[in-house]
């Protein structure tokens, strides 16, 4: 067999599992993600048969559904009656209770072997120890220690290739083509969180990559050597996937039953706003100009902050995907680190990072020492407890002064968080971002005035920009807890798991800059000398809005003084409408952002199920209650349907990967999700495992989707999309674009289409490019459930 030959099975079974993302930067995606051009049942139960779990909700949480009226009966019984079933709801329930399935793991031991020597060799920078000969990739450091491995007994004469593919040849030669493909997708999949995180490292070529460098045909050769020469059959012939699952099918059903519930619900609230309005055209009115606008992410946690930012004056609120259209890494000036700030399914094609200004060059000088005071005491401390001449002197007398900190972190985490010295210590106000090609990062120019007016045009032709008010936010946004590994989740997923703030900074700057406005004008889009643009961003965890207005004029000061006093009183009712709590709100929220022990210090985007794109009109009077993604849009505005073709493209698949990563985690939170934190073991700095050994836990903790062990939050229920805008033109864009369609056909995504030509009738995109009208808003009302 030849080596390319090995190279292309594993690159193509490789698509059995996702990409684990490392702590750091834990990007919300479907684990899923090679199935996708498979039915998303037929993905299902093809992942089980391989890698184990239970992916479709169980029996407990459709009865809990059931028992709350979130599952329409009359729907139940359509779907039962359409595919042969003649149980009643109960009976249905009784008969899946009854099919209870157990999933074995056949080889624990070689997991356990293997995984000892992916924590050793994957190290980034947390073990005191390195394991010796990383430099020269997995498997020769691997092949250079395990003659040493009183575990793994290599057998007396054997000798282990020098390569691993040569090793992969060897142990693969005596196996028929299709038991070849079949060996390779079984043991990939043993360990899919490591095994990911392996794909992440080469596919995204990370420093540690360059350094260390382990690929997939390395895991492969370490992991199949060790099998072999334990005994282990290197192929498990116990896996059918022609099983009929009885109870897989019913499941589904309900499943179905209930998102069809959910969605006739939203359509018929939509439906109710659209015959009360006056017309259906959103361009027949005369746009009025609010005091201020503000645009937000279109992330779930939006929805509560820009409804009460709305009820507290004359503002204007629109929702845009938060890492505001600029394909971008970011270089924080704190550290050095450069990170990725954009959707992981974008290409960087500029590096921002931060410039002093010139009368502010001193402060960051000091900035800086501070650094670097701060970087020495952190490396010296940890000398000093790790280094066997001084740890247990270190540890007796520091002790007190540990003790306090504990005590006071302990019983009084609200008091120690204060946001305000937060951001006073913060460089934003002594500097200014600056945007500079990855291609030609040496530039002293930056970007060419082409490149800045299309990133700032492209903002206001996705969302249907009409008027400009005297102050414009560009809201990105972060969220800050304590003790959290997986707190960069709950940072802005199209910022790939980075705060938005740097991004929003970003796009201000540009769309303040005079020669862009000058260049705006010749494409008709006229913004007014007396307009100001301001970066800022929502913590998500607290509501607060912190607003960067270093170079704001003198002419706005008594503007942005009056929306600063607004967004303070949004931050309480939100916070109030979140907590419950209205006497003290903001306390109890600053008490749950710095709490170590805090277990859930916010829900993220749990509860997502929908997403909506079109004008503000269409869901400002309803309490979306945080379930759905918001994205303006106006479709009078975009008459070749460019702007939503990008949306479909972009937006759309970055949410579908977010509600399906919450949705994996809801129904198997010990397969595909994170598990308990309580027993949550960092490892490497980039993972975490349960205890002291087992795979990488690639999807949500526990508490991050369930209220307790027992009670869920989350329903896992699939992205319904709503769009206001011509069926035709979305029908259009389909047919040019078939990962799009693919989707949809294979039902990861539902697609329902407001249609403002056909008096905004609701039409739901059923398979192969038909639609079909909704039943249940042409009746105008749910059937009575239970």
């Amino acid at each position: 067999m030849k080596r390319d030959t090995i190279l292309q099975k594993i690159d193509s079974t490789s698509h059995v599992i996702g990409k684990t993302w490392p702590l750091y930067a834990f990007v919300t995606s479907n684990p899923l993600t090679g199935y996708e051009n498979r039915h998303f049942k037929q993905a299902t139960t093809e992942a089980e048969q391989l890698v184990g779990g239970h992916l479709l909700p169980g029996v407990s949480t459709f009865r809990n559904a059931w028992h709350q009226g979130e599952i329409d009966e009359q729907e139940l019984s359509d779907l039962f009656k359409k595919n042969g079933i003649n149980f009643s709801a109960e009976e249905s329930l009784s008969q899946m209770e009854s099919q209870i399935t157990e999933s074995k793991n056949p080889h624990h031991e070689v997991d356990r072997l293997v995984i000892k020597w992916l924590m050793t060799f994957m190290d980034e920078g947390l073990a005191e120890w390195s394991m010796p000969n990383k430099e020269k990739g997995f498997y020769k450091a691997w092949r250079a220690l395990v003659r040493y491995d009183q575990e793994f007994n290599l057998k007396a004469l054997v000798a282990l290739p020098e390569e691993n593919l040569e090793a992969l040849e060897e142990l693969l030669n005596n196996y028929t083509e299709e038991e070849q493909v079949k060996i390779l997708e079984q043991h990939l999949s043993a360990l899919p969180g490591w095994t990911g995180y392996i794909k992440y490292r080469a596919e995204t070529n990370s420093e540690w990559q360059n350094k260390f460098k382990i690929t997939l045909e390395d895991y492969l050769a370490v992991r199949l050597s060790i099998a072999n020469n334990l005994d282990f059959k290197l192929l498990n012939t116990e896996i059918n996937h022609s099983v009929k699952n009885e109870k897989s099918d019913l499941q589904y059903l309900w499943l179905k039953a209930w998102e069809k519930t959910w969605q006739n619900k939203l359509s018929k609230e939509l439906n109710t706003i659209l015959e009360t309005s006056d017309n259906t055209s959103t361009s027949t009115t005369k746009a009025k100009t609010p005091e201020a606008q503000l645009v937000f992410c279109i992330d779930t946690r939006s929805e509560l902050i820009r409804r009460h930012v709305e009820s507290k004056g004359d503002y204007e609120t629109f929702g845009y995907a938060g890492f505001f259209g600029i394909a971008m890494d970011y270089e924080n000036l704190s550290d050095g680190i450069v990170k990725k700030s954009c959707p992981p399914i974008l290409a960087s094609a500029y590096k921002v990072s931060e410039k002093a200004k010139n009368e502010n060059q001193e402060e960051i000088d000091n900035y800086h020492r501070r650094q670097e005071r701060e970087k020495f005491t952190h490396y010296f401390l940890k000398r000093m407890k790790h280094m066997l001449p001084s740890a247990f002197g270190y540890v007796e007398g520091s002790g007190f002064f540990y003790g306090v900190s504990l005590f006071l972190r302990t019983l009084m985490p609200d008091r120690l968080y204060n946001s305000k010295k937060k951001e006073k210590k913060s460089f934003e106000g002594s500097c200014n971002p600056d945007i500079q090609s990855i291609n030609n990062s040496s530039a002293i120019e930056g970007i060419s005035l082409g490149e800045k007016t299309a990133i700032v045009k492209s903002a206001f032709d996705l969302t249907g920009w009409k008027t400009f008010s005297p102050l414009i936010l560009f809201v990105g946004h972060g969220s800050h807890s304590a003790n959290n590994p997986f707190g960069s989740s709950l940072d802005c997923g199209a910022c790939a798991a980075s705060p938005g703030r740097h991004n929003a900074r970003m796009l201000a700057k540009l769309a303040n800059q005079p020669e862009v406005r000058e260049a705006l004008k010749e494409q008709n889009v006229l913004i007014p000398d007396s307009t100001f643009f301001l970066g800022a961003e929502h913590n998500t965890t607290t509501d607060e809005i912190v607003i960067f207005d270093s170079e704001l004029p003198t002419s706005h000061k008594d503007q942005l003084s009056k929306l600063k006093g607004n967004l303070l009183k949004a931050q309480h009712s939100a916070i109030t409408e979140r907590l419950g709590d209205s006497n003290s709100s903001i306390k109890a929220a600053y008490k749950k952002t710095n709490d170590w022990s805090e277990t859930r210090p916010e829900w993220g985007l749990a509860k997502n199920a929908g997403f909506i794109v079109g004008p503000r009109s269409l869901s400002k009077s309803i309490n979306l209650d945080g379930n759905c993604f918001l994205h303006s849009y106006d479709w009078e505005m975009d008459t070749e349907g460019k702007a939503l073709e990008g949306i479909m493209q972009g937006p759309m698949v970055v949410t579908q990967w977010i509600n399906n990563h919450y949705y994996f985690s809801s129904v198997d939170n010990d397969n595909y999700g994170g598990g308990t934190k309580i027993t949550h073991n960092v490892t490497g700095r980039f993972g975490v495992m349960q205890g002291n050994g087992g795979d990488l836990k690639r999807g949500l903790p526990l508490q991050s989707i369930n209220e307790t062990d027992q009670k869920a939050y989350h329903k896992p229920l699939r992205l319904s999309v709503y769009i206001q805008a011509p069926k035709d033109r979305i029908t259009s864009i389909l047919k040019k674009n078939e990962n799009l369609r693919s989707l949809l056909d294979n039902e990861w995504i539902y697609l329902l289409v407001i249609d403002p030509t056909d008096s905004n009738k609701i039409m739901k995109y059923e398979q192969n490019l038909h639609w079909e009208a909704s039943e249940k808003v042409a009746e105008n009302q749910l059937q009575t459930i239970r």
